[in-house]
């Protein structure tokens, strides 16, 4: 059985705020931004080159977790200091790089509302973010 995780929902307090951060700071792409009637709105976001989308979502059942609740999601990256530098000029304050056994490197940073994500690198996947081929 194939299973493909292609969306999670990240609670905010304002959707709004927070789309512009993933829009504009973190260079997500705005896939999605509908709103059915006056208490409901979706926003789908998604990374660059990924195949998994953020939620931002208002009026719906599902939406009872807390802002800032969600912790620890990973953006695995090519390389990491570059990556952390892009973010960091575009206002993302990132934490330092930790380098882990095998080389695998992270580097820690929050959207406005306290929900945490990680940036990772991992020297075998290296290949995955090679523009040959593509």
């Amino acid at each position: 059985m194939k299973m493909k995780l292609e969306l999670v929902q990240i609670p905010v307090t304002d959707i709004d705020r927070a789309k512009a951060f993933y829009v504009e700071k973190m260079r997500f792409d705005a896939d999605v931004d509908v709103q059915p009637n006056e208490t409901m709105r979706i926003v789908q976001l998604t990374p660059p080159g990924s195949a998994c989308s953020i939620g931002l979502w208002a009026g719906l059942p599902a939406t009872e977790m807390q802002p800032g609740s969600v912790k620890g999601l990973h953006l695995v990256v090519g390389d990491i200091k570059a990556a952390r530098e892009e973010l960091m000029g575009r206002g993302v304050l990132v934490g330092q790089i930790d380098e882990l056994d095998q080389g695998v490197k992270y580097a820690a940073f929050s959207d406005p509302d306290g929900n945490s994500w990680t940036l990772q690198e991992m020297p075998w996947r290296a290949s995955d973010f090679s523009d040959k081929g593509n």
